[in-house]
């Protein structure tokens, strides 16, 4: 018995609890540094992404704020307007926003199966146009969609004007067709294809792995902070219009006298200016991926 307690006495069993404790204790800590380090750098690459993604987010925000006129201005443009089929039948003027879907669906095919095919031709590469290149078309596309707009509020306007004079005067319907305002949908629609699509890829290419939801959030915050620069356009707009007497609202009820082409002017103006800017700026910009192939192709 006395021997086998000095067996036990023998055995080192306090150093090797003290190196049990001691040790986590400082792997712990690196741990924690380490962590901490990480944190500290991603959140410092997060904001230089933010910033240099910025500007070309910055310039597809007057896009957003067309976005929102098929819902809005459009639709109340084709409550005014002769929208008669047969002598019963009268088409309500929101379901023209579905031609929008209607020129996505039926155009896309043509995208991929002619655009892509000819692009690659003429550009002699293997990607066709490129992402940046299919947002500055349909930014395009969405000026001369807002051009038209106008052109066809005026003529609306003219024809109202008119219609003042007869005795048999409707302020409520101007015989003019509400088919006129199809093009401008149309064109719409044509542009979401290339811009909606575009910042799709866009976002979501230029970002990291590991932030792909930021990427996403990056492309639904353009409509989402889009439709707050719309709001308060429109009302800095009103409040200038509206702020004597002599002036016409151009937001009126009366839509005889209110004055939408000159805001689809405003509008045309404005998102010219981010399109010039938006061509300015991808000049200068250097795609995440190029600057990978740049560093696989630099000597080791």
């Amino acid at each position: 018995m006395i021997t086998c307690l000095c067996r036990l006495e023998e055995r080192p069993l306090c150093k090797c609890e003290t190196e049990d404790i001691e040790t986590p204790s400082t792997t712990s800590k690196g741990l924690e540094d380490d962590e901490s380090s990480k944190t500290v750098f991603s959140g410092i690459d997060n904001v230089k992404l933010v910033i240099r993604l910025f500007p070309i987010w910055m310039m597809l925000l007057m896009f957003a704020v067309i976005f929102q006129l098929p819902a809005t201005f459009f639709t109340k443009q084709g409550v005014t307007m002769k929208r008669n089929i047969g002598s019963n039948f009268k088409i309500p003027p929101a379901t023209l926003q579905s031609t929008i879907t209607l020129s996505i669906i039926l155009l896309m095919p043509l995208y991929d199966k002619i655009l892509i095919p000819i692009t690659k031709r003429i550009k002699k590469n293997g990607t066709g146009i490129s992402v940046m290149e299919r947002m500055g078309v349909g930014m395009f596309l969405s000026i001369i969609a807002i051009v038209i707009a106008a052109i066809v509020e005026r003529k609306r306007l003219a024809i109202s004007q008119k219609m003042k004079t007869l005795p048999d005067y409707d302020p409520e319907t101007v015989p003019l067709s509400i088919f006129w305002l199809l093009p401008q949908y149309i064109l719409l629609g044509i542009s979401d294809i290339f811009t909606v699509v575009g910042m799709q890829e866009f976002f979501y290419s230029e970002v990291p792995v590991r932030m792909r939801t930021m990427g996403f959030a990056l492309y639904t915050s353009v409509f989402g902070v889009g439709s707050f620069v719309s709001a308060a356009l429109i009302s800095i707009v009103e409040a200038y219009s509206s702020s004597t007497g002599d002036r016409q609202n151009w937001f009126a009820d009366d839509m005889s006298e209110a004055r939408l082409d000159k805001y689809y002017w405003l509008l045309a103006l404005t998102s010219t200016i981010s399109f010039v800017v938006y061509i300015f700026l991808c000049k200068f910009f250097k795609s995440s991926s190029d600057q990978g192939d740049e560093k696989e192709e630099a000597p080791k």
